[in-house]
């Protein structure tokens, strides 16, 4: 199983970016998905998640300017960002926990590669 993110770039303030993260591999089932973002010099953080049920959860930097999303049918996660501001700059990587056919009972997290997101002011 792999999860491989696409869509980052360097966008001016305010404008709007679209991230896609796709999940391959021999995928029985994907639960939560979700999305965080490392500004360099700062640790990891959780800019938010959508369970399979379609439940969103957001961090407060980020709720009414990024939208979450997700295409179960082509296991795919989104985060949608607008309004964009030079603090949004980091890597944003996505993560889902996911289980596969060979062990469909078990359940592992996943972790994509990263996007770069640079926000010019």
């Amino acid at each position: 199983v792999q999860l491989q993110a696409f869509g980052g770039g360097l966008v001016q303030a305010g404008g709007s970016l679209r991230l896609s993260c796709a999940a391959s591999g021999n995928i029985f089932s994907i639960y939560v998905m979700g999305w965080y973002r490392q500004a360099p010099g700062k640790q990891r953080e959780l800019v938010a998640t959508i369970r399979n049920g379609g439940t969103t959860t957001y961090a407060d930097s980020v709720e009414d300017r990024f939208t979450i999303s997700r295409d179960n049918a082509k296991s795919t996660v989104y985060l949608q960002m607008n309004s964009l501001k030079p603090e949004d700059t980091a890597v944003y990587y996505c993560t889902a926990d996911i289980s596969d056919t060979t062990r469909y009972w078990i359940s592992k997290n996943y972790w994509g590669q990263g996007t770069e997101v640079t926000v010019s002011s």
